[in-house]
């Protein structure tokens, strides 16, 4: 399914997509590179094996521009009967606030719904205020689950859907 914003085209993402993916996280998550542990922000912005595992057993979205540069991503997948996990949400600083990110929210929320999940959730971390603040904006609350990840409280939020 492809989705239209503004000249953006929301699709699954391609093989051919992955270094797109990959210098977007990168280029989302670098403001944030001091605040997390080197291990913590390596596998926040992935490698090429890792986002290759992640596309193999995840469902990876992107929205590119009619350049055909990749300016957001989301991944998800179902995590057992009933409960999906969303992962890996970035849009580059340059497109933020128009809306790339709730209608990436949109597209792995529906499909997570269509693959028969009634909650859904996603971690993130305490530099990520913003993330937060949208994610709330979004439906989503804290659980009160907080685990380690590499050396950082990661968050975990969660959504019941309709």
């Amino acid at each position: 399914m492809q989705t239209q914003i503004a000249g953006i085209c929301l699709r699954k993402a391609k093989d051919e997509d992955a270094p797109g993916i990959l210098a977007c996280l990168c280029e989302a998550f670098e403001e944030f590179r001091g605040w997390y542990t080197p291990e913590a922000f390596l596998d926040t912005v992935l490698r090429g094996e890792t986002l290759r595992e992640r596309m193999e057993n995840m469902s990876v979205y992107v929205a590119v521009n009619p350049g055909s540069q990749v300016v957001g991503t989301i991944a998800c997948n179902v995590l057992c009967s009933g409960e999906g996990h969303l992962r890996g949400m970035a849009v580059l600083p340059s497109m933020r606030g128009n809306g790339v990110a709730a209608q990436l929210l949109r597209q792995a929320e529906r499909e997570l719904q269509l693959r028969g999940c009634a909650r859904i959730t996603l971690d993130t971390t305490e530099p990520l205020e913003r993330a937060m603040h949208f994610y709330e904006k979004h439906g989503y609350h804290r659980s009160g689950r907080i685990s380690d990840f590499f050396g950082m409280p990661l968050i975990e939020y969660e959504k019941a859907l309709p």
